[in-house]
């Protein structure tokens, strides 16, 4: 009987991470049967796109380098086999032994040479650890698994033959899509800032990954309004500025000073907080070890009722847990600074309803110093109440902001703050279960849980590198960045972009307008050849939480499969990644925090093994 044969569309660090599993799980479940695995991807397996080695070595990683892992471990529960290997941090200390040969590239060799396990390591450090462990997922493929690499892209599937862009098609008895985020038309409003611009001579650059988008066109000395201040505007500062020749120095009295090319825009930056995304601390936890989840588990879940409101019924019991994370380590690190043993606060504070007034008092009278208690309003929008009187007013304020959460950051004193982020990250492990539970309103998850919490999530707990802010006062310093404020308004009036806020009186107008931030989920609206083919024929279909779109790709949470317009699961096909119902953002994750892509990725290897031996 011909082998079974498996079509993955994407082979970035997801597909390779299934394939993995495959390779683990084969023993048990696939036998003496045959699978071919058709890698299907333009860009280098492992990698794949987003961590391709070919973009520009200024681009960094805001994970640190022992945060980052591709292999189970065993905090993972899992069906299959755990199988360990290296994280990246490990994986740099292997080749600096000697104890393992891989050749990488010649510009990374300083790199290599000089990372610790807290730095931030360059996109395409990240790109060569991808590379090897594909490699080495390949080495350890068992007998009768064979993958063959396809470097383009898929546009269709019909017919059990999965057709591809230089004409030719490829068997496919089973189908994986990880596809990553969605690239996307413009939607309504985009589209009409997109015919404005044509129509008055103007410059518009749509939502898009930032490292694939062409500036070159963005003229020295122009004013750029740029709507959004997270990661992707990072990545567009340092591109427009360093990548065009300018550099930073230090100076003698710590900081940085920017030296200009002349060839740099002048970047006016706001967005709805008008702040950028905190750094990453630079510390550890200096306290007992954690126990997540605790109040916010699978338990309370299935407690909850149904018709629910994210931000009234739910957000009380994640905004709980993240507070327990935060005041876990700093009574048990911080012991001189509250008043109260842990174990005592532990049993009270678990007793008391969230942000109820016994709380308050509780936390009020148990921690002195008003710096140290955690108030998640004043952190989700810092700028709420504030009003400046004029741009340079502003423009102070919120430089002393930036340098008071560098400082912050960089204090161990303040390592509460990662407990909070710990906290934080285990709510996100427990999203799915709530998502799949049915009990949220339609609308509360869409908006609020795929919104606004995200949105949260991302301000709070995935910023950039310490470095990339202390950069940003450098720009604002010399005069190439400016701070356009909170609630950021963008018009297309006189001919013009113009931008106001509702920081400080006045506006300013430009020819030039960034969104520096990715395409929100949407089916609908999916750029991707293949997603609209699947879309138009009714084989993929856009989730409906309780009938209102969510913009992402349907799916069933406990097995990954596509799920029909009628709601039943194909048979064959299935899809893993951020924009489908299974809202996984990550490819790669933190070791030992039984992490939800892996337990993923093993149970859709199992299902796509299952079926293996009966396939044809």
């Amino acid at each position: 009987m011909a082998p079974c044969q498996l079509a993955i569309v994407g082979a970035g660090p997801r597909g390779v991470g299934v394939l993995e599993r495959i390779s683990a799980n084969a023993a048990e479940l696939l036998g003496e049967d045959g699978l071919v695995v058709h890698l299907i991807d333009p860009f280098p397996p492992g990698p794949g796109r987003i961590w391709r080695y070919e973009q520009s070595p200024l681009l960094r990683m805001n994970s640190m380098t022992e945060d980052v892992t591709m292999f189970t471990d065993d905090s993972v529960r899992i069906a299959g086999p755990v199988r360990p290997g290296p994280s990246l941090s490990e994986w740099v200390e292997l080749l600096r032994s000697g104890e393992l040969r891989h050749e990488v590239a010649e510009d990374l060799h300083d790199e290599l040479d000089e990372l610790a396990n807290t730095s931030f390591p360059t996109r395409r450090l990240q790109s060569a650890y991808l590379a090897w462990v594909y490699r080495l997922v390949l080495d350890e493929l068992p007998a009768g698994i064979e993958v063959v690499e396809h470097r383009t892209r898929a546009t269709r599937i019909e017919e059990g033959r999965v057709w591809l862009e230089t004409g030719e098609a490829v068997p496919a008895d089973l189908v994986l899509l990880t596809v990553g985020h969605l690239d996307a038309e413009p939607d309504a409003a985009a589209a009409g800032l997109v015919e404005f611009a044509e129509r008055h001579g103007l410059s518009y650059y749509p939502a898009g990954y930032t490292a694939d988008i062409d500036y070159d066109a963005v003229p020295p000395g122009e004013h750029v309004l740029v709507r959004g201040f997270g990661l992707a505007f990072v990545d567009l500062m340092l591109l427009l500025t360093e990548g065009r020749g300018g550099r930073f120095t230090e100076q003698d009295g710590g900081g940085l000073v920017y030296h200009p090319s002349g060839r740099e825009p002048v970047l006016h930056v706001g967005s709805r907080r008008g702040v950028p995304y905190h750094a990453k601390p630079g510390y550890r936890l200096q306290g007992e070890p954690l126990r997540l989840p605790r109040f916010f588990d699978h338990e309370a879940i299935e407690g909850l009722g149904e018709g629910l409101c994210f931000l009234s019924d739910v957000w009380p019991l994640v905004a709980k847990e993240v507070a327990w994370g935060y005041y876990s380590e700093l009574f048990t690190g911080h012991p001189d600074r509250v008043r109260l043993g842990f174990a005592e606060f532990d049993s009270r504070f678990a007793e008391l309803p969230w942000d109820s007034e016994e709380m308050r008092l509780l936390v009020e009278r148990a921690v002195p110093a008003e710096e140290d208690r955690l108030d998640l309003n004043r952190i989700d929008r810092p700028l709420a109440g504030e009003r400046f009187d004029d741009a340079e007013e502003f423009g102070k304020y919120l430089r002393e902001y930036v340098e008071a959460d560098l400082a912050r950051r960089a204090d161990p004193a303040f390592s509460a703050d990662l407990g909070g982020f710990m906290a934080l990250l285990s709510v996100v492990h427990q999203l799915p279960l709530l998502a799949d539970s049915g009990k949220l309103e339609p609308a509360s998850q869409v908006s609020d849980v795929d919104g606004w919490f995200h949105g949260f999530f991302s301000f709070y707990a995935s910023g950039p590198p310490p470095r990339r802010l202390e950069e940003l006062l450098a720009l604002e310093q010399a005069g190439l960045v400016s701070f356009a404020g909170a609630e950021m308004r963008v018009t297309a009036e006189r001919g013009r972009f113009v931008v106001s806020s509702s920081s400080f009186p006045g506006d300013v107008e430009a020819r030039t307008l960034i969104e520096a931030r990715l395409p929100n989920a949407s089916v609908g609206l999916a750029s991707d050849a293949l997603i609209r083919s699947l879309r138009d024929s009714g084989q993929l279909t856009e989730e409906l939480v309780l009938g209102l779109p969510s913009g992402r790709i349907h799916t069933r949470l406990s097995d990954g499969r596509l799920l029909k317009a009628d709601g039943t699961p194909h048979e064959r096909w299935f899809s893993l990644g951020p924009h489908t119902s299974a809202r996984s953002a990550a490819a790669f994750t933190r070791p030992r925090i039984n992490a939800l892509p892996l337990r993923q990725n093993d149970a859709v290897a199992r299902e796509i093994l299952s079926i293996g031996r009966a396939c044809r």
